[in-house]
């Protein structure tokens, strides 16, 4: 399974929803919101094994798809 899809997976399994297009805002769309972000997160770390601090917890990371892979790769 690739990045992409695991970060569509984990938005899947939060939001109930399937994943938009890459680059579409996740915020604006309606997919996500401030209470939806915090169980995204813990999602995006149970799927990728990673440790994603409070102080990241800033929508402008998760605002889509693409943000969510570049973020994810820094954390490695």
């Amino acid at each position: 399974m690739t990045d992409q899809q695991k970060i569509a997976n984990a938005l899947k399994l939060v939001t109930n929803n399937d994943a938009p297009a890459e680059d579409e805002s996740l915020f604006d769309s309606g997919y996500l919101d401030s209470f939806a972000l915090p169980d995204l997160v813990a999602e995006l770390e149970k799927q990728f094994g990673i440790s994603i601090p409070d102080g990241d917890l800033n929508p402008r990371k998760f605002e889509s798809l693409s943000r969510i892979a570049a973020y994810i790769d820094s954390r490695r």
